[in-house]
């Protein structure tokens, strides 16, 4: 039983007081905050861009990361929880889509909290079981090669020895988080969710995606991007106006 860590994940490079909103940003398997650098200076003014950084990266690099979804939801609720006097909204790629997606409903349960939108990308819809076999126990080599096939760390990072010994501890718990997950049916939320996904993902697909409309009872809405599983990257600026329009219908 992994125990629960206290730690501060919440970042606020640009604190803005004056937002209407909060935007809290979750990475995908192996991400850190400083994926979502290049959004702070590209979305609404009336946004406070929050991202979220997880233990063993970044300022929460001494922290043992997370294998289980659940510890990892008790925490960022707790944690969080100074952060939410405001209306708020989540954005998760990947991982994070499913993070975000189990922090809603923990926050529901136990705070009566709700964002205001819930923003998934690349994820597949958490009632969906991942038709592929689980790869966080894999063997090292074969566990890079999985990897190299997500296409989201670069060669260069994956033939780096030594960054990759650092790295795999954190990925592996990563995709633990993933594949050792198991929905539990509950009431759909009551915020709208928009998902986004890539034309050419292929470990995402429409189908997949599609099942987030059941999870909310208010609007439900899917767009698609050119690109494959980081899509966000490859369709960055693309993405992030898309993004921007969505956050100033909300303020």
């Amino acid at each position: 039983m992994q125990t629960t860590q206290i730690f501060n994940c919440v970042t606020c490079p640009y604190p803005n007081p004056d937002a209407s909103l909060r935007l809290f940003c979750f990475p995908y398997a192996g991400g850190s905050s400083l994926i979502f650098r290049r959004w702070l200076t590209n979305l609404p003014t009336t946004v406070e861009v929050c991202p979220i950084e997880l233990p063993g990266r970044g300022i929460q690099m001494r922290l043992t990361p997370f294998s289980r979804l659940q510890p990892l939801i008790e925490t960022l609720a707790s944690a969080l929880e100074p952060y939410l006097d405001k209306p708020f909204a989540f954005f998760g790629h990947s991982l994070g889509g499913l993070v975000s997606f189990e922090l809603a409903r923990q926050l529901r349960r136990e705070h009566n909290l709700s964002p205001v939108h819930l923003f998934v990308s690349a994820t597949r819809a958490p009632q969906i079981p991942s038709p592929k076999p689980p790869i966080h126990a894999l063997p090292d080599t074969e566990f890079i090669e999985e990897l190299h096939r997500f296409n989201g760390t670069p060669d260069s990072v994956l033939q780096n020895t030594e960054l990759m010994q650092l790295l795999i501890p954190i990925l592996r718990a990563d995709f633990a988080v993933l594949e050792t997950y198991v929905y539990a049916h509950q009431a759909p939320l009551e915020c709208p969710i928009t998902a986004f996904g890539g034309l050419q993902d292929e470990e995402v697909s429409l189908e997949e995606l599609e099942g987030w409309r059941s999870h909310t009872i208010a609007s439900y809405k899917l767009q698609m991007f050119n690109g494959d599983h980081f899509f966000i990257q490859s369709e960055q600026a693309l993405f992030l106006q898309t993004l921007a329009e969505h956050l100033h219908a909300l303020t």
